[in-house]
């Protein structure tokens, strides 16, 4: 889930009649070189990709799209056609905030929220494109003015330019709906060197949630679509089980056994696979045929926990730590521990 870096163009800043550093300002450092942590967070705006489509301006500081009310002001892309929204960071966080988090979870959950949806922004936009985030869950999800809320705006405004540090730089704040009892490791969901502040806890605090455990059950034939020759050259197929989990209980590798031979999926792949919306997390407590495999009715029947990829802060806990009383910085230092939420 999302990985960039914050700086947005002089133009940019212009667009809102916003008074901060602009990309010039580093001139002599390569995009490489250049830290985003030493960024202010206060008064930034960033370039949202809304898509294809045509604008069209209210006033001076909202615009209309698809149908949506949007703050801040737009451009087009090169090339034509798509719409890039100019916005201030801290109204563009006023409808993430209720988008990603129900404004009606107490306020330190929202504040918790809140600093690690602006941190995202800050760490992970790129200089290099045209924009820096998109409004869907491959960045963050933001729908403009009619999704705001005075709960959620106030958690905004309540902990304006308070971002998640790590070391000096920025953390990776990122978020999932609910981990199940055990966040996961960065490195175990994505790869890459290991995070101190992003290796899993354990979470008492999700189980009020929808998804803290679940159950599921497809159609055998669902295999065979998603991993074709593969399944085939098992013959009649006769088990499924879990062969390898991380340290979080998720599962690392699924194998799927038959007459012939028998077959290894990571656990990341057979999630995609089968589908997400079938497989809300890799936090499987067990997996099975239910039935005889070799028949044509088959299923496999799957008792399972969390929903998202677990790393970071678990929203439906960050609300359980509010409900008893917790602060937004100790659910934060709970979730990204070695971490501290500072003010720039």
């Amino acid at each position: 889930m999302r990985r960039r870096a914050f700086v947005t163009s002089s133009l940019a800043f212009a667009a809102v009649g916003l008074s901060v550093r602009s990309r010039t300002a580093y001139a002599g450092q390569s995009d490489d070189e250049f830290d985003p942590a030493s960024a202010t967070a206060r008064g930034q705006a960033l370039r949202v990709l809304l898509g294809r489509g045509d604008a069209r301006a209210i006033d001076g500081s909202t615009f209309w799209f698809r149908g949506r009310r949007y703050r801040g002001t737009f451009s087009y892309a090169a090339g034509g056609g798509r719409v890039v929204s100019v916005v201030p960071l801290e109204q563009y966080l006023y409808s993430v905030v209720p988008r990603e988090m129900p404004p009606s979870w107490p306020f330190a959950a929202l504040a918790a929220q809140a600093i690690a949806a602006r941190t995202y922004v800050l760490q992970r936009s790129n200089p290099r494109r045209e924009y820096d985030v998109v409004p869907s869950e491959v960045d963050q999800v933001y729908t403009g003015i009619d999704a705001e809320n005075p709960a959620s705006t106030g958690a905004v405004d309540r902990t304006a330019g308070a971002v998640l540090r790590f070391d000096g730089s920025f953390a990776q704040a990122v978020y999932s709906s609910c981990c199940g009892g055990h966040t996961e490791s960065s490195a175990d969901a994505w790869g890459g060197a290991p995070l101190s502040y992003l290796g899993g806890v354990i979470c008492p605090y999700c189980t009020a949630s929808p998804w803290y455990r679940w159950s599921r059950s497809f159609h055998a034939r669902r295999l065979r679509a998603a991993f074709g020759s593969k399944i085939a050259a098992l013959g009649p197929l006769r088990s499924i089980n879990i062969a390898e989990r991380d340290a979080s209980g998720r599962a690392r590798y699924v194998d799927i056994a038959g007459a012939d031979g028998a077959f290894r999926s990571e656990g990341s792949a057979f999630r995609l696979a089968v589908g997400p919306r079938i497989l809300p997390s890799l936090l499987l407590v067990s997996i099975a045929f239910a039935g005889d495999p070799a028949q044509a009715g088959a299923r496999v029947a799957i008792e399972g926990g969390g929903l998202g990829h677990g790393v970071g802060l678990c929203q439906w806990g960050a609300r359980g730590m509010a409900v008893a009383g917790a602060s937004a910085d100790t659910i934060l230092n709970f979730y990204f521990p070695g971490t501290h939420v500072g003010d720039d």
